[in-house]
């Protein structure tokens, strides 16, 4: 399938069952939390990024503007997230994406979400929308194993989903990659820049005409948090690490590993 017609595609991403659960139960609340409402949907690459795309909606005239889950629950009133939360309830099977282990990816995409926070904090940017995008950074495979299933099952036959070497065998064999479709989506939704920037050249920070440092975070921290899942050790992290987005960014492998989150997020 061609990127544009992929990107013509109507997609409902799955999201997480407990959470959803837990996020309408708080919102029929007399008394909301507010915090507790943020911690919901920051855990939930599909929530975070169908509340962005309501608030950069031209409904609201701060598109582009908005790059987390915050600064949306302050511009769009409760109702406006309770309809998006019931939208969500019929979409929250853990098959619901054909070849992707639902629950290992959404704990994999809130690990590179934590890393992608705190390697911001040692490069001055912002941290919120590193989490952000760490969060969604991937959310173009899911996309490709909905609008392509056979294709893709192909693909993870011999590249797993979440190996490292997954978007260089994507660009081999389709010509793009999840961070490509990902980026696509992010810019129809009217996503901030510097976020669809990241998203695009996360697989390839630097190597193009945008210096964009979020690339190179969540280029780092998806590094990171995919070591982990193959269960990489010391040697074998060191052979694979990205060394020139390091350098360009300043911050060489015991500056990354040290950023590791205490509470790594479980698969279950």
């Amino acid at each position: 399938m061609k990127l544009s017609a992929l990107l013509e595609q109507q997609f409902n991403l799955p999201s997480i069952p407990k959470v959803v659960a837990l996020l309408l139960t708080e919102l029929e609340r007399p008394e909301v939390d507010l915090r507790k409402i943020t911690q919901l949907i920051s855990s939930d690459p599909a929530l975070t990024t169908r509340l962005l795309q309501l608030a950069n909606s031209n409904f609201f005239h701060l598109s582009g503007k908005i790059s987390s889950v915050s600064e949306a629950l302050a511009l769009l009133d409760l109702p406006h997230v309770k309809t998006m939360a019931q939208a969500a309830a019929s979409v929250t099977s853990p098959k619901a994406v054909p070849g992707i282990q639902l629950q290992r990816f959404w704990g994999y995409s809130l690990n590179v979400a934590k890393v992608s926070r705190s390697l911001a904090g040692l490069v001055r940017q912002n941290q919120q929308a590193a989490f952000t995008c760490g969060l969604i950074h991937a959310i173009g495979e899911l996309a490709m194993h909905l609008a392509m299933p056979q294709e893709m099952a192909l693909i993870d036959t011999d590249t797993a989903p979440l190996d490292l070497r997954r978007a260089r065998v994507e660009r081999r064999e389709l010509g793009y990659c999840y961070a490509t479709v990902g980026a696509g989506f992010a810019r129809m939704w009217l996503f901030p820049q510097p976020m669809v920037d990241a998203l695009e050249h996360q697989y390839a920070p630097f190597e193009n005409n945008v210096y964009e440092p979020l690339a190179g975070v969540i280029h780092l921290a998806a590094w990171r948090a995919r070591a982990r899942e193959a269960g990489m050790g010391e040697r074998a992290m060191a052979v694979t690490f990205p060394d020139a987005v390091g350098v360009a960014l300043d911050l060489d492998i015991d500056a990354v590993l040290q950023q590791d989150p205490f509470d790594w997020a479980a698969h279950t």
